[in-house]
C-alpha cells in the first residue's frame, strides 16, 4: 500500500501559490490510516518514548494515536492562550512575521525520552518551535517524526541535531 496515494494536493490553498497537501482522505481510511501508523511507529523500533508531543493542529492526530501505541503519555502544542494552565512559550518566524507555540510547564519531566509528531515538515521552523519548549522542559528528543516532508524548503536544516523521519517525502 502506498500511503501517499491517500494524500490530495489542494491547488491554491490557503492562498494563491500554495499546492497543499490534504491528508483527510489518509484519516478517512481506517487500513491506510493503520499503515501509515504502522511506519510511523516502526521507525523507533527499540526506542524509549515516554511522551509523544503533537504540534497543533494536525499533529494531534497521529500524535494521539502514536502515544496510544507506544504506551507514552500525549502533550498537545498550541497556539497562544489556546491552553489553560501555565505555560510557556518559544517564537518561529513565518513568511509574513512571526507566530509562537506554548507548552503546559508540567508537561514533560527532566530526562523524558520524547517524540516530536506533526504532519509535515515544511520550513521548520514550527519543528524547530517545539524543539525549543521539549529541551527547555528537560526533555530529551529521541525523533522529530512526520507524515510528509516537503525537501525542497528544507526544514531539515532547522532541525537537523535530532534523528528526522519522514514517512512520505516529496
Amino acid at each position: 500500500m502506498k500511503i501517499e496515494n491517500y494524500i490530495r494536493d489542494i491547488q491554491g490553498f490557503p492562498k494563491e501559490g500554495i499546492l497543499f497537501k490534504d491528508i483527510t482522505p489518509l484519516l478517512n481510511d481506517p487500513v491506510a490510516r493503520k499503515e501509515c501508523l504502522n511506519i510511523l511507529v516502526e521507525s523507533l523500533k527499540g526506542q524509549k518514548i515516554d511522551k509523544v508531543v503533537g504540534a497543533e493542529s494536525r499533529g494531534f492526530f497521529f500524535g494521539m494515536l502514536l502515544a496510544q501505541e507506544l504506551n507514552a503519555g500525549f502533550i498537545p502544542v498550541r497556539k497562544p492562550k489556546k491552553l489553560p494552565y501555565e505555560t510557556i512559550s518559544a517564537f518561529y518566524e513565518l513568511e509574513y512575521g512571526t507566530d509562537s507555540l506554548e507548552i503546559h510547564t508540567d508537561a514533560i519531566q527532566k530526562g523524558d525520552q520524547v517524540l516530536i509528531h506533526d504532519d509535515v515538515l515544511a520550513t521548520g521552523g514550527t519543528a524547530k518551535a517545539v524543539c525549543e519548549l521539549v529541551e527547555k522542559l528537560g526533555g530529551e528528543i529521541v525523533q522529530c517524526n512526520f507524515l510528509m516532508e516537503l525537501t525542497f524548503l528544507n526544514g531539515r536544516e532547522k532541525i537537523n541535531k535530532h534523528p528526522v523521519f519522514a514517512a512520505i517525502t516529496y
